[in-house]
């Protein structure tokens, strides 16, 4: 997830103007005095999951297992070599699955390696025999790329500040703040939230979120529920336009110099296009569909996913062919609105009878509303759409369900 909404609008073609989350109902707006405050609330929350992803998830599990299952990490340990165990560490934190390391023996540290960083993670290190042989700290939130995730997620400003100051390059705050309350920052009124934190590899911290008012304005229901809903039909459309944005542009540029998929291309070659696909299949893409003359060459990767962004393919100056790439499938998509906002998915491919083909919430039997309440096995629920692109062309619709009350 690292840089996961790093932003749209590159110079990549990719989705129509029409595709995208469905619009406010605007029943349900209306001017709730506490608006602002319902509004940071619910993205504090979102945040929060931000964060859980440092304190124990998938992330947190993978660096843990790469620092645990090391075998230079070990063998440098066991011999005492300061120079290899540096290396080591140097080879896990290329991998981007961390961000810091420390390592320390008997009580003296044999390697620390990494910056300015979030929320400690403690373990040990064992040996060929199973024995204990050093202890490490590690953590996978850089400040910094905190930071970016927050303000990219909850469209706001994040701020880490600790004994009074600002860190991490956060934005210097004047005056003191509470928990929870509003601010001006740079002639600018913001409602705030805050929580505590960990900073690496020790001390305290407290996260604040800032939230112009006049940007909830747009969001503000006649409930509180209603302003919860609207606040995270929001966070929806993110989640999904992001994976058409920076990270599914950098993809294209990196397959657009690929020497072997360019000459399979020009020869008009499937086969040799469809390994050069499989060898690109191996940093976030998740499928890739390659046309030459208007006819398919090689489509390869998963059979349902979305957000597609397309690009021409030139040699010599001249175009040989088209390719459709996307970095986000219906599973990415449904678990990170689930682990980064608590909602449930259900994934439908668009045709004469509707197919489910993702579901996070359980069998479900009838109609599920586009929009509006929803009982399911007793649990209420809050619908809306986002209607996304399907993979190379068509539609993916996206009933997104909120649980009431949220969180």
């Amino acid at each position: 997830m690292t840089a996961l909404l790093a932003g749209c609008g590159s110079a990549a073609k990719g989705g129509d103007a029409g595709v995208g989350i469905a619009a406010i109902d605007d029943t349900t707006l209306g001017t709730t005095p506490d608006c602002p405050a319902t509004v940071a609330k619910t993205l504090q929350n979102v945040l929060d999951r931000v964060y859980h992803e440092g304190v124990f998830s998938e992330r947190t599990a993978s660096a843990q297992y790469m620092i645990t299952h090391s075998p230079a990490l070990r063998e440098a340990v066991e011999a005492g070599n300061r120079a290899g165990a540096q290396a080591a560490v140097e080879a896990l934190l290329k991998t981007g699955h961390m961000t810091d390391v420390r390592v320390t023996v008997g009580g003296q540290t044999l390697v620390d390696a990494g910056g300015a960083a979030l929320i400690p993670l403690h373990g040990t290190l064992t040996g060929a025999n199973g024995e204990t042989i050093a202890t490490y700290l590690a953590s996978v939130w850089a400040d910094h790329g905190f930071r970016v995730e927050g303000d990219g997620i909850t469209q706001g400003i994040v701020v880490l500040r600790a004994d009074g100051h600002s860190i991490g390059g956060s934005p210097e705050l004047t005056g003191t703040l509470g928990k929870e309350g509003t601010t001006v920052y740079k002639k600018v009124l913001y409602q705030y939230v805050s929580r505590p934190a960990k900073t690496y590899p020790s001390g305290t911290a407290r996260i604040y979120l800032l939230i112009p008012i006049s940007a909830t304005q747009p969001l503000c229901g006649k409930t509180e529920e209603d302003t919860t809903v609207n606040t995270l039909m929001g966070v929806a459309d993110l989640i999904y336009r992001g994976e058409l944005g920076e990270a599914a542009h950098k993809q294209l540029v990196r397959v657009q110099h690929n020497e072997p998929l360019l000459e399979a291309v020009a020869e008009r070659n499937p086969t040799a296009t469809e390994a050069a696909i499989k060898a690109l299949l191996n940093e976030h893409i998740v499928r890739m569909h390659v046309t030459a003359e208007g006819k398919l060459l090689s489509d390869v990767g998963g059979p349902y996913v979305l957000a597609p962004v397309s690009a021409n393919l030139t040699r010599e100056g001249h175009t040989i062919g088209t390719v459709t790439l996307s970095v986000q499938d219906d599973e990415g998509y449904l678990r990170l609105a689930r682990r980064l906002a608590g909602m449930d998915v259900l994934m439908y491919m668009k045709g004469d009878d509707p197919e489910l083909v993702k579901n996070s919430l359980g069998p479900v039997s009838g109609t599920v509303p586009a929009s509006g309440s929803y009982t399911y096995h007793g649990h209420p629920y809050r619908v809306f759409t986002v209607h996304a692109e399907a993979f190379p062309a068509g539609t993916l619709t996206i009933r997104v369900l909120v649980p009431i009350p949220y969180p």
